[in-house]
């Protein structure tokens, strides 16, 4: 373990989260509140953290994947512990476990909240919880790599560990180049988005914010009722944006050296649109009689189709009370997530397609037992070393959703409760059903359960292995 290098790569992320962190200090500023020192002397202390922890540098630069996986988990855990600091100092939240808590779920781009009453905090806090989603939404490490060569060929090992999906890869020969393109694509998404949610008459500050959370695919909003309470337009604006946020980037960059016509060609893509359709379509049919008209319908079916699957968590209706079938088909789409490549969480639309290739693989050899037969998408074979993962991945992830069902039930809360608790943390999804439906929030769990629930957060933003890898005695060896 290059334990120096470790320590170098914790220390730049310090350093950039303490530049992140001016930006809710302005927000103080301009609205005159005095929340916004608390993010500023936190400001300082990061970056004295940060560049204490880089004063020297270390003498062997090579990164490997265990190295990578390590760097990119305990940086997620660091900027975490440290973002949390200024919304405990300043009294917004006063428990440092619930800011913590509202940290963790930002950068996770869970949006799950332990807050009762958003509307009472104050600007920079505000600001400061959806641009987490900013941040964590694309990847800090893709951040770093689009501005500082840190690490030369070992900059691929953090992109992968941190990047969701079953695989990734470069979209341009050199991984910094690839990571400029993806910041400037997600940036590109973030200010159409802004300028037209404010076109269409959102206030300023709350199409910045609700921008951050819908691109990020996050779910912080500013208002107590999510966005229920803005129009039907901006609310149809924010549903094609959290539908965007959860396509594969790869799309963007098709778009971008138009090969627009090769979209279609990628066979997660065409799965999730589907999904969004039919779920969508079954939801309109299920709750027609909850609404007055067929357009307000079908935009809150459509917009909860598309905060759920996107792992975003925005509401415009309690949908905990919708009939139970729409319930549990939002359920179902908490687990099948956004496609990989995407800022959105869950399992990935690929993870499914591939596990269901597998199936029917399996099936087929014990008709046929000397048939060689290879899974493909997109017209091309998947790789063994994929299935193997992926296969792995489900094992851990249902051995790991059961296991926290388990322990947070010592609270005594009802099995709907526990079990879309952790299915919405493990998912990054925010609102669950029942106690922590669209109206409700976290602050009733116990700190051993927010405990569960925050590395669960984390294990699902960071696609499981990062996070589980920690905990093997093997991992700290010194080679």
């Amino acid at each position: 373990m290059n334990y120096s290098m470790i320590r170098f790569i914790l220390g730049n992320v310090l350093k950039f989260e303490g530049a992140f962190l001016l930006l809710p200090a302005i927000v103080g500023l301009i609205y005159g509140e005095p929340s916004g020192w608390h993010f500023f002397v936190t400001a300082l202390v990061c970056a004295g953290v940060g560049f204490a922890m880089t004063a020297k540098k270390p003498t062997e630069m090579m990164l490997y994947t265990r190295e990578g996986f390590v760097s990119v988990a305990l940086s997620w855990l660091v900027m975490s512990v440290f973002g949390a600091i200024p919304m405990t100092t300043c009294g917004d939240i006063p428990f440092y476990i619930d800011s913590l808590f509202e940290t963790i779920s930002g950068f996770t781009t869970t949006g799950a909240s332990i807050c009762p009453d958003v509307e009472a905090l104050t600007h920079p806090t505000l600001f400061w919880r959806s641009f987490t989603h900013w941040i964590g939404g694309m990847g800090v490490f893709v951040f770093i790599m689009a501005i500082l060569p840190m690490l030369g060929g070992s900059n691929m090992n953090l992109m992968k560990a941190e990047s969701p999906g079953p695989s990734v890869s470069k979209l341009v020969p050199h991984v910094k180049d690839t990571a400029k393109l993806l910041y400037g694509m997600y940036l590109g998404l973030t200010i159409i988005e802004a300028l037209l949610l404010f076109f269409f008459g959102m206030p300023v500050f709350d199409s910045i914010t609700l921008t951050f959370g819908t691109v990020g695919t996050g779910g912080f909003g500013v208002l107590g009722d999510s966005l229920a309470s803005y129009s039907p337009a901006l609310q149809w604006i924010v549903t094609v944006f959290m539908i965007l946020s959860g396509v594969n980037y790869t799309v963007y960059f098709l778009l971008l050296v138009r090969r627009g016509k090769d979209i279609f060609k990628i066979e997660e893509v065409r799965w999730y649109l589907l999904l969004i359709l039919l779920a969508a379509g079954l939801i309109t049919i299920n709750v027609r009689g909850f609404y007055d008209t067929l357009e307000e319908t079908l935009r809150h079916a459509f917009f909860q189709v598309a905060s759920i699957i996107t792992t975003t968590g925005y509401a415009t209706t309690d949908f905990d009370l919708w009939p139970e079938m729409s319930k549990t088909i939002l359920v179902l789409l908490m687990f099948v997530g956004a496609c990989a490549g995407s800022t959105g969480g869950g399992m990935k639309v690929s993870r499914f397609v591939i596990l269901f290739k597998t199936i029917r693989k399996e099936l087929s050899l014990i008709i046929h037992p000397r048939e060689i037969k290879k899974i493909r998408m997109d017209n091309r074979a998947v790789e063994h070393e994929v299935v193997r993962s992926t296969n792995v991945y489900l094992a851990i992830y249902f051995v790991l959703l059961l296991l926290s069902v388990l322990l947070i039930s010592v609270d005594e809360f009802s099995f709907t409760t526990n079990f879309t608790a952790v299915a919405a943390t493990l998912n990054n999804i925010g609102p669950g059903l029942d106690k922590v439906g669209p109206t409700a929030n976290f602050a009733a769990f116990s700190v051993s359960s927010k405990l569960v629930l925050m590395f669960d957060m984390l294990a699902g933003r960071l696609e499981l292995f990062p996070v589980m890898i920690l905990l093997l005695p093997d991992t700290w060896k010194r080679d």
